[in-house]
Parts: C-alpha cells; structure tokens; sequence
C-alpha cells in the first residue's frame, strides 16, 4: 500500500505558527466538506469503514492519534502528530483510528459532501469488494 503524506509550508515566528490549506493547491482535491474529532474518550476506537468514491485528508492539529489502514491486502499502522502533515487516504481504504492523546484534534478534509451510500461499514463486504 502506497501510504501518503503531505508535507505543508508553516510560517511562522516568535509569535506562533500558521499553515494555510488550499484546495487543488497543497490539498490534491477541492474541500467539500471538513469535520473534526476532539474530546475522544481513551481506549476509544473509531472509524471502522471505507469509502467508494470519496478521498480524504487527515490533519492532527494537536496532540496525536494511531491510524490503521488495510487496503484488502495490506494493512498499515501508523502515528498522526505532526500538524505540518496531512495523512492522505483515498478510496477502497479502510480505516480505524484509536490512541488518541487526551488533547487531541483530528481534522479530517473530503474531497464530496457527506453520503451514507458512499460508505462499506462491514470489514467483511469491504473485502469482498475489493476482492471483486
């Protein structure tokens, strides 16, 4: 499985840093929709689904996450901690995530507006389909 990551431009000084995300520029796609995860309850687990069609970029703005990602054929564990890098994560990808660190932020752009039918939440149907 190809994994990757996008590395961002971060400006900053004495004062903070700034990233700047920008569709079809350093984001490979156009944002359709942004949503983010926080307050994540330890031990929690989640994810646990793929997606059809839909593509995505998962950006840990604090703190850290583990990601898991099985392509039918591989599968792959990885840290998020670094709010310079964007996880890339396209389609026919399943994905869990878990160990989330009590202060974290996890940022998640998608390149289509959300769509109950775009998503395989059965490991098993995910398999087979990738299988097909």
């Amino acid at each position: 499985m190809d994994i990757k990551f996008i590395q961002f431009q971060s400006h900053g000084d004495e004062r903070g840093s700034l990233v700047s995300l920008e569709d079809n520029k350093n984001i490979p796609f156009t944002i359709r929709r942004v949503y983010y995860l926080f307050n994540t309850q330890e031990k929690t687990r989640r994810g646990f689904h793929a997606h059809k069609k839909l593509k995505q970029l998962a950006v840990v703005l604090k703190g850290s996450c583990r990601f898991m990602l099985d392509d039918g054929k591989e599968k792959i564990e990885l840290l998020l901690d670094n709010p310079e890098q964007g996880l890339y994560i396209e389609s026919f990808v399943w994905r869990e995530m878990y160990n989330f660190s009590e202060d974290c932020v996890l940022m998640v752009l998608a390149d289509s507006f959300y769509d109950e039918k775009d998503y395989v939440r059965d490991y098993n149907q995910f398999i087979e389909m990738v299988n097909e």
